[in-house]
């Protein structure tokens, strides 16, 4: 099987095994007022990308849409406050595709998780969303382009896009991100309790805001 088709078949299989999934994240209820907190057994799933020790005192989820622009605004603010907390703070990263066809480019992030290249590959498309995903339309074929210079195996990486490990880590996300009334990117929470309102300065408030609960401050 040549690569267009081999890209080809990928693509429809994807499409069809994330119909189900996609379909529940948009015809999804808010969910009902918990609290401050949430249950973080489903905020914390084990499959999940992390950044940052294992052991550290505060936890980042931080639930993201490759497409979704101030995702990319906020990427470099989240790795600052990880800097200037060195060792204190770990990032969770959780996928929430609310724009159509991200389901696709988040396939392929994650088979670039299985060839060691989750993080480059996912700054590399954040720096260069414009191009893949104009008027917030994701082109799948154009940001693989931007992943060549990362050098993966792309045989591998359109097979891994397609397989079940891969697919059961997105829908599962999908799955969470309902149960949990996510309804936008990013959605941020600081070890399990959600920010107040949407801000950088509101983000940096509960981080810190954890640090010195942990009496490690700087």
């Amino acid at each position: 099987m040549n690569r267009k088709n081999l890209f080809i078949g990928a693509a429809v299989g994807l499409a069809l095994l994330f119909a189900g999934g996609m379909l529940a994240l948009r015809t999804m209820k808010p969910a009902e007022p918990t609290g401050p907190m949430v249950d973080r057994t489903v905020l914390e799933r084990g499959h999940s990308a992390t950044l940052g020790p294992a052991d550290a005192p505060v936890t980042i989820v931080e639930f993201i849409d490759p497409a979704c622009e101030t995702c990319a605004d906020f990427y470099p603010f989240v790795k600052s406050l990880m800097a200037a907390n060195e060792g204190k703070v770990r990032l969770i990263m959780r996928w929430a595709p609310f724009h159509n066809g991200s389901q696709d480019v988040v396939a392929m992030l994650e088979a670039a998780r299985k060839q060691d290249k989750l993080w480059p590959a996912l700054e590399a498309l954040l720096q260069s969303q414009a191009v893949w995903s104009p008027n917030h339309t994701p082109q799948v074929a154009a940001a693989m382009e931007q992943l060549k210079p990362l050098g993966l195996n792309r045989e591998q990486l359109l097979a891994d896009m397609a397989s079940a490990d891969v697919l059961g880590r997105i829908n599962q996300d999908i799955a969470d991100v309902q149960a949990l009334g996510v309804k936008a990117t990013p959605e941020f929470f600081v070890n399990g309790k959600p920010m107040p309102s949407f801000g950088y300065e509101q983000l940096r408030g509960l981080v810190d805001e954890a640090v010195a609960a942990t009496g490690k401050g700087r």
